[in-house]
């Protein structure tokens, strides 16, 4: 598919026009806003001004006009199909360089006959960007092997992330769980290496899990994740990682990361959806230059069930925010799905998502987002149904006893005591 371009009289007209990131280009602009351009020449979309001018209100940076004109080369555009009707955009890594699709698979909680379908479909429909967690990678390494072994997919056309298990946290375990990913995936490397929590468990090395305690409770490991860092950027200089970053990680254990750290974080992976908007960590991630990827934008509607047939967990208050009336209200206008909605909100902010179904149509709806762009007044619509920490969804006490680790990221979040928790 040609790339389209745009007249500068269409923006004239308010016609809905694709949009760039303006955390792709530009970190310190507002909160993510949106712009869109034609050729060489970038222009501040309707909204994106209005926004700006209401920001500054709240120190936020005075940005010229050149900036942008010499930033918009960021945006990288991948090919489409039937699938994907519209184009992908990235996101550049600011310390890798690497380009990150602000779009992604997530395979959290698959099945392994479920997650070969899902990545199979995923691929076909132009997805590029698959974000693994360390419990899904052997299923799924026969699909990529197929699809790179048969040419349908360049490897440097992918981009592959996955994360160091939240029990291999000691600097002498971090390269053994690497090259066991790397050797699951059918990879020589991977894009993006996460660091899951910044707590870590003990080693069970029978089961190669975290050792449970005869009370049930969690044998927690004191590493510092200063120390696990420091051989995940050897990692890098051996060529088995092109970037690095964090996940779970609060803002303090962040910026302490930032201060000390050789090779910078690129990316923090953090559940984000509209009742848990995280606007401060946000702010944070901009300062430094990471890039913020949201797991659960979507609220995790699955993890009702699987809560309760796999733990027998009561979930009568668990969240539908795509039940909500407003996401309703705001789908019916553009007339999308309510997932499309949520997606959108958060790629419009300049976040990454990474929504996980099994669902052909679901995956192909949800990467469909980038040919229409949300109004001011219905962003400002989602931006109130925030309800900060109380919107959390997962506060990893699941894990018992893992409010005593040195490193529990949630310590005064006393509100989510009653949440239920797992690997995200």
């Amino acid at each position: 598919m040609k790339r389209q371009t745009f007249k500068y009289a269409q923006a004239l007209t308010k016609e809905r026009l694709p949009f760039i990131p303006v955390q792709s280009i530009l970190p310190h602009f507002c909160e993510g806003r949106s712009l869109f351009f034609r050729d060489t020449k970038t222009k501040i979309s309707e909204n994106t001004s209005r926004l700006f001018q209401k920001r500054q209100s709240k120190n936020t940076a005075k940005i010229g006009h050149a900036n942008f004109l010499s930033s918009y080369s960021s945006l990288v555009f991948s090919r489409t199909n039937s699938c994907a009707v519209n184009k992908m955009k990235t996101i550049k890594l600011a310390t890798s360089g690497q380009e990150m699709p602000m779009v992604g698979l997530g395979t959290w909680r698959a099945q392994p006959h479920e997650m070969e379908n899902a990545v199979n479909v995923a691929l076909e429909c132009d997805y590029r960007h698959i974000a693994f967690n360390y419990n899904t990678e052997e299923a799924i390494g026969n699909v990529l092997k197929n699809w790179l072994g048969s040419g349908r997919v360049k490897r440097n056309e992918l981009f592959i992330t996955t994360k160091l298990p939240n029990f291999g946290g000691r600097p002498s375990d971090v390269e053994r769980f690497l090259k066991l990913s790397l050797k699951k995936l059918n990879l020589d490397y991977v894009d993006l290496y996460l660091i899951h929590m910044p707590f870590s468990f003990q080693l069970n090395e029978c089961s190669l899990s975290p050792l449970v305690n005869d009370d049930g409770s969690f044998a927690l490991d004191p590493v510092d994740y200063l120390d696990t860092w420091k051989v995940m950027e050897e990692q890098v200089r051996m060529g088995r990682i092109k970037a690095i970053g964090v996940s779970n990680f609060n803002a303090e254990q962040l910026e302490r990361l930032y201060d000390n750290a050789d090779i910078k974080p690129d990316v923090l992976q953090v559940e984000m959806h509209a009742y848990l908007q995280q606007r401060e960590l946000r702010a944070v991630c901009q300062r430094l230059h990471v890039a913020v990827t949201a797991y659960s934008p979507l609220g995790s509607p699955g993890a009702n069930t699987h809560f309760s047939s796999k733990y027998q967990y009561s979930l009568d208050d668990f969240p539908d925010i795509l039940g909500h009336p407003t996401v309703r209200e705001v789908a019916q206008k553009y007339e999308k799905t309510p997932g499309q909605i949520l997606l959108k909100h958060l790629i419009q902010e300049g976040v990454i998502v990474i929504p996980k179904s099994g669902n052909p149509e679901r995956i192909k709806s949800n990467i469909s987002l980038f040919d229409f762009e949300l109004a001011l007044q219905d962003v400002e619509q989602l931006d109130q149904l925030d309800r900060g920490e109380n919107g959390r969804i997962f506060n990893f006490l699941f894990f018992k006893g893992v409010e005593n680790h040195p490193y529990y990221p949630f310590k005064s979040k006393e509100s989510n005591s009653s949440s239920p928790t797992e690997c995200s």
